[in-house]
């Protein structure tokens, strides 16, 4: 049976969540991608496409993000992954494994403290458990007023140079494109709500040490965002967890070298067979 990728949508409460859905005839389990900001779910178009047969994909737009709908509008990485658990809940997925990057990987984190026993297992890519210190919520609240003042494509032009490698930026301009295109998609409302929704959110690390499920986590090697000690203090917590960082690689590693990370994508969720 051809499993082709499917765009779907769905009501949760306030809002309409869109999420792109590739099936399986006997599925052995289910993983849920989460875009980081300001993206959608086309960033994992790759990864759903590599997934085995018994790998049930789904890849969802976060609320105000690609072409789910903003609700009420008043944004935090809390509403989020109450939307990402509603989301589990009404469609009966049974444990599903979670992949989250940069915010996916923020929300991912908070998903698992609300509901710990939820997931079965995490991929958590060019992310870290910990709060913004007042620096980076200074630089937040400037992103803010300079995409108010300058609009979605000067915030582009200046997001895209910060997330990839110098490399990528040179060799993968349908990746640049996409990503590029994906910003200037999203209302500036919710670049703005979600920009003050990452300034707020919590710190999510003292959870760590109780995490118990299997944990891969990746990050592109020249990430500007997250820095290896961030994520090594990560790795050091959990006690079922796999550091790999990906060469030329920065903040995007599943857009940069596709290869490589589908490759340790695929390698982590054989043991859920």
């Amino acid at each position: 049976m051809d499993h082709k990728i499917q765009r779907k949508k769905i009501r949760l409460s306030d809002i309409s969540i869109s999420y792109l859905y590739k099936g399986s005839a006997n599925p052995t389990m289910t993983i849920i991608f989460i875009h980081g900001f300001p993206f959608n779910k086309n960033m994992w178009q790759g990864q759903l496409e590599a997934l085995p047969d018994h790998v049930l994909g789904i890849a969802i737009d976060v609320r105000g993000h690609g072409m789910s709908t903003s609700g009420h509008g008043f944004f935090n990485i809390d509403l989020f992954a109450q939307d990402l658990i509603a989301f589990v809940e009404k469609l009966q997925l049974l444990h599903p494994v979670l992949c989250g990057i940069s915010m996916g990987g923020y929300i991912a984190l908070r998903a698992r403290e609300m509901s710990p026993q939820l997931f079965r297992g995490f991929v958590l890519v060019d992310t870290h458990p910990f709060a913004d210190m007042d620096a980076a919520k200074v630089k937040r609240f400037e992103s803010i007023q300079s995409v108010l003042k300058h609009g979605r494509r000067a915030f582009a032009v200046g997001f895209v140079a910060n997330v990839f490698s110098q490399q990528s930026m040179l060799h993968k301009p349908e990746a640049v494109e996409l990503i590029k295109s994906s910003i200037r998609r999203n209302d500036i409302r919710s670049i703005c709500a979600t920009q003050l929704a990452l300034a707020a959110r919590t710190d999510t690390s003292k959870q760590l040490t109780s995490l118990t499920q299997p944990c891969l986590l990746i990050r592109g090697k020249e990430d500007k965002l997250t820095s290896h000690e961030q994520m090594q203090a990560m790795d050091d917590s959990i006690a079922n967890s796999k550091l790999v960082e990906i060469e030329h690689c920065g903040h995007l590693p599943n857009l940069e070298d596709a290869v490589a990370f589908n490759s340790h994508l695929l390698q982590f969720l054989d043991q859920f067979k």
